[in-house]
């Protein structure tokens, strides 16, 4: 009896490509990817991205020279030449709007960076550590919330001298303790957690659990205070700068160009109300974003699928 061979033996192997299997986004990015598909978060990156883009590229933006005056055209109302007017000297308004964005922003982002990274750090340690380290930092920072955040800032000031970056160190001395005592609080809700509990059984360190663990599951709600202290430190600069205590003159800053513009407010309205607008505008962009990374980040509204 013959014996036949398997028909499939014949048959040509091919290869059956390796599945990528896609690596699931972690809680941050599908945080972010919440707060750009929210409407309200959108408008607030678009602001936001609106003012990076003017401060840095202000030399481009800009059709005149922020110092450059104008003889004869002192205090010339909106115009082709002039989209939104010339100062009491002559300079284009349109110019020391776009100019006086950088202040803003270098003031924004020095503050995040000092009063966020200090704040941040300092809460981390008197949260997870705890014992006199928590003692000595949290009677610090009372002693500093006892004083109004603008006063302190005035104080700074006032020791270092008006100027940009003096005012950014005054803004983030001022803002440091709240911000701390915030990540303090956060830390202590996660440090006793059941994962917590089980990375320290499995050998991990002191330092491991702090930064790898307590730290990203507690940073979520911080980006909502970074955004807040963001649009608080751009207010407060303006309001520094309005009282002669920011941005030197010449050079172009929003607080001060509202200072300027008080003694001609029934003559030329225009000097105040254009950077007003812009204040009012960014500062309503931060807040919304603000309000877009808390419902991005919150839980309940997460687990209710809103």
């Amino acid at each position: 009896m013959a014996v036949h061979a398997d028909s499939t033996a014949s048959l040509p192997v091919v290869p059956v490509a390796a599945v990528k299997v896609r690596k699931p986004r972690g809680p941050l990015a599908m945080g972010f990817i919440r707060t750009a598909a929210n409407p309200v978060g959108m408008f607030g990156m678009i602001i936001l991205a609106v003012l990076v883009l003017t401060a840095l590229f202000a030399p481009v933006l800009a059709p005149y020279d922020p110092l450059l005056q104008h003889p004869g055209l002192e205090l010339s109302g909106p115009s082709r030449t002039f989209p939104l007017g010339t100062d009491e000297l002559g300079r284009d308004i349109l110019s020391r709007l776009i100019y006086g964005a950088r202040p803003s922003l270098l003031v924004a982002v020095m503050v995040v960076a000092m009063a966020g990274g200090l704040g941040i750090f300092s809460g981390l340690l008197a949260g997870f550590l705890g014992g006199w380290i928590d003692t000595v930092l949290m009677r610090l920072f009372d002693a500093l919330l006892a004083f109004p955040a603008i006063l302190l800032g005035f104080a700074v000031v006032a020791i270092l001298g008006p100027g940009t970056t003096q005012v950014a160190y005054a803004i983030a001395f001022a803002t440091l303790p709240g911000l701390a005592r915030v990540t303090r609080a956060l830390v202590l809700r996660e440090r006793n957690r059941d994962y917590i509990l089980a990375a320290r059984s499995m050998g991990a360190s002191g330092g491991r659990v702090m930064f790898k663990h307590v730290l990203p599951n507690s940073l979520p709600p911080l980006f909502v205070n970074l955004a807040l202290l963001m649009g608080f430190s751009i207010l407060a600069e303006a309001a520094l700068a309005f009282l002669g205590l920011g941005t030197r003159p010449p050079l172009p800053s929003w607080g001060a160009m509202l200072n300027e513009s008080r003694t001609y407010l029934r003559v030329a309205p225009w000097l105040a109300i254009s950077p007003g607008a812009a204040l009012a505008f960014l500062l309503l962009g931060l807040n919304y974003l603000a309000d877009a990374l808390r419902d991005a980040f919150d839980p309940r509204r997460i687990n209710a699928g809103l």
